[in-house]
């Protein structure tokens, strides 16, 4: 995608030295944009963990990188050990978001059997790009799936505007490139396709706020920002045609557990019969869960982060307590939408119902 007009991802080896993986530290923007070194495993982590990268996609590639950099300090004779205590370092950081074991875990299948460790620092180097070329892959086809419902709906609406409603940031710079929920606006923005995006300021990182609003406006489409609590007003008025989210980890029979504050904007979705979707890869999927609100772990993250606010005064980025100092937060990061509010999943096969049934017939090879 474009910044200040040139293609970017929102992670690459640096072109220079290939022991250096560069990353936007998303802490900075819309404000700055900076580009950050990671040369160690211990720094991805820390770059996973505190929020440098986030969204689903974009985890899973760092994590596969990150365990590259390990591979690269890891000792020739405890190779394997040491690889494994690196995975366990990153799949630590976050737990909801199942790319990121995923990618681990493929990592490791790597270079199981393979003897050289130079071999194997070559193969995890290899994988990770892989990994990476496969993220934005499927985010462009979940694009390509998704143009088709928008179609849809400008048609119905004689190509008037479609509003679309979108919530936390499941864009390029949540994976690789082109994103999830942001993909099928991007490609039918592209095809002249009018619409308008209202962006969720999704606290208490406001990630809508900083980073959707952000890339739309790099991009040009149009949009506004929306407190958290306003999504359903907009539904009640007839001013939202669409609803599209991401999804962190996703289970067998449909449920999706997405940014915190997902769930209530798909029941005032259902409450007022506008259709609610659900996009992200098919590595979100958790096939050994099916009780999403049972079953899916829900990262609690520092209360901190709902006491201060970070924004732009006088030429700096500066935190703001916005609570008593004393008081009490709670900062769930996740919530479970069931199966039965969504209307369908957007992946990068296809679209299908949030049931089981439709889930396998997408992916039969997952059929017991």
């Amino acid at each position: 995608m474009k910044v200040k007009g040139k293609d970017f991802r929102s992670i690459w080896v640096d072109e220079n030295d290939d022991r250096i993986i560069k990353i936007i530290d998303q802490r900075h923007l819309p404000h700055e944009f900076v580009i950050e070194e990671l040369t160690s495993v211990r720094e991805a982590a820390r770059a996973i963990r505190d929020m440098h990268v986030r969204g689903a996609g974009l985890i899973g590639v760092t994590a596969a990188y990150g365990m590259y950099l390990a591979a690269l300090s890891a000792p020739a004779d405890d190779f394997d050990a040491a690889l494994a205590a690196a995975g366990d370092i990153l799949i630590e950081t976050r737990p909801t978001a199942i790319n990121l074991s995923w990618a681990v875990q493929k990592q490791l299948e790597t270079v199981r059997g393979v003897s050289s460790p130079p071999d194997k620092i070559a193969l995890t180097l290899e994988t990770a790009g892989k990994i990476a070329r496969q993220d934005a892959a499927f985010s462009q086809s979940i694009g390509t799936h998704g143009l088709k419902i928008i179609e849809k709906i400008s048609e119905a609406k004689n190509g008037e505007t479609v509003n679309i409603l979108t919530h936390c940031n499941a864009g390029w710079l949540a994976f690789v490139d082109y994103g999830t929920a942001t993909a099928p606006i991007y490609a039918a923005f592209s095809r002249g396709i009018k619409l308008h995006v209202w962006v969720d300021e999704t606290r208490p990182w406001n990630q809508g706020s900083r980073l959707t609003a952000w890339e739309l406006g790099e991009q040009g489409v149009p949009y506004s920002v929306i407190p958290d609590n306003l999504g359903g007003h907009l539904m009640q008025h007839g001013m939202v045609d669409l609803v599209i989210v991401g999804a962190d980890r996703t289970t067998i029979t449909g449920d999706v557990a997405n940014k915190t504050g997902t769930y209530l904007k798909a029941l005032a979705a259902h409450d007022n019969h506008i259709p609610f979707y659900a996009a992200f890869p098919s590595t979100t999927f958790d096939w050994n869960r099916e009780d999403g609100i049972g079953e899916i772990p829900i990262e609690e993250r520092s209360a901190d982060e709902v006491k201060y606010t970070r924004g732009w005064y006088r030429g700096e980025i500066i935190e703001v307590l916005v609570t008593p100092a004393n008081a009490r937060a709670v900062n769930y990061s996740f919530d479970v939408t069931p199966a039965r509010l969504i209307t369908g999943l957007i992946t990068e096969r296809g679209v299908c119902r949030a049931d089981r049934e439709s889930i396998l017939d997408l992916f039969p090879e997952r059929k017991p």
